[in-house]
């Protein structure tokens, strides 16, 4: 095989990527990270898919409710339901402090907000840089778009011991409205 034939697809490859960066107007190859913890994990989600960051306020309890949902919130007059994100990932709930807030996400058209316990950071990640998620055996779909290792910020040089493995969860997945959605 000679140069000329492995070069092309790769040629192929780099276009079709920088054709994609330019239609989402990302840099190429890389995303912004929102990271934000649940206990004494790191999640992130997709900035472009965030709204706004809300101070936690006691949302309007609904009835017959699966109990991860926590009410709804007026979000500039459209109603937004609220999720416990620890509950919806099966662990115990979150214990509300000062920095608890509610994360404003957009879930294919629709506007939704989950609690948690705080805000970490905003970073830019090379999608190289994310692995998938290992299959295990779960009762649900994976939760879980991906892993990807950060540093921490407060230190220059860092090296491994100053990563931390951020768990990227999938938007689609923890939509309250899936299984509707599925239904239909």
């Amino acid at each position: 095989m000679n140069t000329q034939e492995t070069a092309a697809p790769a040629t192929k490859a780099y276009a079709a990527e920088t054709v994609s960066a330019i239609d989402t107007g990302d840099t190429l190859a890389e995303r912004k990270i929102v990271t934000f913890l649940l206990g004494q994990q790191t999640f992130g989600i997709e900035m472009s898919a965030l709204i706004e960051i809300r101070e936690w306020e006691t949302p309007t309890p609904l009835p017959s409710v699966p109990s991860y949902i926590k009410g709804v919130t007026n979000l500039r007059g459209h109603v937004v339901p609220v999720v416990g994100l620890a509950e919806r990932l099966g662990w115990e709930p979150s214990v509300l402090h000062s920095r608890s807030c509610i994360l404003v996400v957009n879930i294919e058209g629709k506007h939704a907000g989950f609690l948690v316990d705080e805000v970490a950071d905003i970073v830019s990640v090379a999608d190289s840089a994310i692995q998938m998620a290992p299959e295990v055996e779960v009762t649900e779909a994976s939760l879980i778009k991906g892993l990807v290792q950060i540093g921490q910020r407060s230190q220059e040089g860092s090296s491994d011991k100053d990563q931390t493995m951020v768990s990227l969860l999938d938007l689609s997945k923890l939509s309250p409205t899936r299984h509707i959605d599925l239904a239909v």
